[in-house]
């Protein structure tokens, strides 16, 4: 009998793989324009929109009738003046999916600007575009979402190392979780996408117990984590490491196979009113999950996909290997 959602982890670990490839190629030879901004300030690149228009193309073929939501448009790359980048978009998709138009390219990556539905797929081509930028961290974050709660995820990783530890040694990692299923890891393959390659292996949160012993993870850009209010958190609970500041959803990873304790997004006051976006943590709140950790806001509320394309409900994210998760919440208390 065909395991729940079987079809739905293949095929987006089979996506998230093809879109890697692509923002491998694009890192490695980092021609220009790869960059423009969005009205936001925030960089979109040549792999954001390639990776979106791959994995949304194959969403619709695959599962037609599943709206996508995703982070980027093609309303910018649709511009005269975008023409010289539209260009080179089409060529990196092109190269996996021969005869790919410019318009094609367009449609594909506007294909992921449904509304959420009871059941859809949320995408973050590249999280962590920034770390992208810089040759660090990113990762291509997936995820299948049933009536607000996620029910698959599948995150790329290409410049993880295998484990923190061997820094040296070979890179690139691809995380899956099926809610009642547990958490995986293979390594990145380097060749054909559509090849199982490596056997997955299990992962699992660390299972410390001791606060004070826990290593933490945290966001690079300021804009993206309250740095001053996690160092705060860090002296509560007695913290002995410092933070680890990495870009993109590879935190969750990181906690998930045992060698972080803690990833802390606190809201900023500065912007007490922001909401997190929903391809910002739904494959990797799954992940930990399953590896056996949990997952909250900042006030331990369970995280609510069903409110649209923001975690609206929500204020902040703590994700934890399960056992100091009460600690750390009245340690948030008590700011």
């Amino acid at each position: 009998m065909p395991t729940p959602y079987q079809a739905e982890k293949e095929h987006a670990r089979q996506a998230v793989i093809r879109a890697a490839v692509l923002c491998r190629q694009v890192q490695a030879e980092m021609i220009h324009p790869t960059s423009t901004q969005k009205a936001d300030r925030s960089p979109v690149t040549v792999a954001d929109y390639g990776s979106q228009a791959l994995i949304c193309q194959g969403l619709a073929e695959a599962f037609s009738g599943d709206p996508v939501v995703a982070e980027e448009t093609a309303e910018g790359l649709r511009r005269p003046d975008q023409t010289e980048m539209l260009a080179l978009v089409t060529h990196y998709v092109g190269a996996l999916l021969p005869g790919a138009t410019p318009n094609d390219v367009c449609d594909w990556i506007d294909y992921g600007n449904a509304d959420p539905d009871h059941r859809f797929w949320t995408l973050d081509p590249i999280d962590g575009t920034s770390g992208f930028l810089r040759g660090e961290q990113y990762a291509i974050a997936l995820a299948l979402v049933e009536d607000g709660q996620v029910q698959v995820g599948a995150l790329a990783c290409p410049n993880l190392p295998l484990a923190l530890a061997q820094q040296d040694g070979p890179r690139g990692v691809v995380f899956l979780a099926v809610r009642g299923q547990g958490a995986e890891m293979i390594p990145l393959p380097k060749g054909d996408p559509w090849v199982n390659g490596s056997p997955a292996r299990p992962i699992a949160v660390a299972s410390l117990s001791d606060p004070a012993a826990a290593r933490f993870v945290e966001s690079v850009e300021a804009d993206h984590a309250n740095h001053e209010a996690h160092q705060s958190l860090a002296r509560v609970l007695d913290l002995t490491h410092p933070s680890l500041r990495i870009d993109s959803q590879a935190k969750y990873g990181i906690v998930a196979r045992g060698e972080a304790d803690i990833y802390l997004r606190l809201p900023s006051a500065q912007n007490p009113g922001y909401r997190e976006r929903i391809w910002d943590h739904a494959a990797g709140a799954l992940l930990v999950e399953e590896a056996g950790g949990r997952v909250t806001d900042a006030l331990g509320a369970e995280l609510d996909f069903g409110q649209g394309r923001r975690l609206s409900k929500n204020r902040g994210v703590v994700a934890s290997n399960g056992r100091l998760h009460s600690a750390i919440l009245s340690a948030i208390q008590s700011l």
